[in-house]
């Protein structure tokens, strides 16, 4: 099967020609008697709380196929369903819930953003089901399901032993939710974490004497830093700012919840009862309590600031994928899954493959 496009994104680089897929992987490029479109692979999304009307702390199998629908229809072929901070008898029976074989998106695992978060940057988690490090706790929630990513804050006390133990595990670090001075953050990036949950959101701000976790991320270059690049969480010079400081290592997310790609109104996050209203959800107090944000939006945000295409595709793609450690996916290449979303020239989404199967076509 050819898909009748006229280029592709091949490994990062703009391939004229037509892409042939054969049994479900990418067989050639650069083919002659091309059409239009541009075949890029599949979007890869670390945090996705939930899509499309559905909460994934309140979802069974049918809740994520009708999310992973909703989520293919904006080129999303691989993502993380994210579970925030929650008491353990309801975060285990959700993690339980989780298919990880689904009918849609590829599900790469289960992100835990929390319990082992900072008092003092909660979001809107709630604050009575964060908990201090607990190696017995951590073990129970890894033994209901498979985590792949854990956002957690490495100053806590003990927070290290939980970055061993993760690490030990194959389970992706990822500091977020913190209070960390630069120094408590560079100690943790010394430990092998290398990535940051929603930069700059739910951390220690940045000051010109203490840049705490978000100054010490960017000022390295071996840190992976996620952003939300919606226009309400990150202004948009802050974004420019993230990308000429990290340019390569920058991973887009979108933390959507359940009002995502549906009509403004009142969700649910969890056990929080949330509002989204012209772009921006907000909790109870008013503050951000995860996004409407879809991927190929948050491409198209961050190349219309004059990030070249190829780079802010990678941006929601093999940098992601990276992240986990899943040199596949992420990527359009040849012998390589064929994940692949065909863009319009005006980056409209004209078709979505997973595993070489059609599941969008406009």
């Amino acid at each position: 099967m050819r898909l009748g496009v006229e280029a592709a994104l091949v490994r990062g680089e703009l391939v004229r020609g037509d892409v042939e897929i054969v049994d479900g992987r990418v067989s050639d490029v650069g083919l002659g008697g091309g059409g239009r479109g541009l075949a890029v692979p599949g979007f890869v999304d670390l945090q996705v709380n939930g899509f499309g009307g559905v909460d994934f702390l309140e979802a069974d199998a049918d809740g994520y196929r009708r999310a992973g629908e909703a989520l293919l229809e904006t080129g999303v072929t691989g993502y993380l369903p994210t579970l925030i901070t929650t008491p353990e008898d309801e975060l285990v029976p959700a993690m339980k819930e989780i298919p990880i074989v689904a009918e849609g998106p590829r599900i790469l695992g289960i992100h835990l953003e929390g319990p082992f978060i900072s008092p003092r940057r909660l979001g809107t988690h709630p604050p009575s089901a964060r908990r201090d490090p607990d190696l017995e706790l951590l073990e129970r929630l890894l033994a209901a399901g498979p985590v792949r990513l854990m956002t957690l804050a490495p100053e806590l006390p003990g927070a290290n032993d939980l970055i061993d133990g993760l690490h030990a595990r194959g389970v992706t670090v990822s500091c977020g939710h913190s209070d960390a001075t630069s120094a408590q953050a560079n100690a943790a990036f010394d430990r092998d974490v290398r990535t940051v949950t929603h930069l700059f959101n739910a951390m220690r701000p940045f000051e010109h004497r203490e840049p705490g976790i978000a100054g010490a991320a960017l000022a390295r270059d071996d840190v992976t830093v996620q952003v939300i690049a919606d226009g309400v969480h990150l202004a948009h010079d802050t974004v420019k700012l993230v990308w000429h400081a990290a340019a390569g290592r920058v991973a887009l997310v979108t933390d959507a919840m359940a009002g995502a790609g549906v009509p403004d109104g009142e969700y649910s996050l969890g056990s929080v009862e949330v509002v989204a209203r012209d772009g921006a959800v907000r909790g109870p107090n008013g503050v951000l309590a995860g996004s409407v944000l879809t991927m190929i939006d948050a491409v198209r945000n961050l190349h219309a600031l004059g990030v070249e295409l190829a780079d802010a595709v990678g941006a929601a793609t093999s940098v992601p994928a990276s992240v986990l450690g899943l040199p596949t996916i992420g990527r359009l290449g040849v012998d390589l899954p064929a994940d692949v979303v065909v863009l319009s020239d005006s980056l409209e989404i004209e078709s979505v493959f997973v595993g070489g199967e059609a599941r969008v076509v406009a």
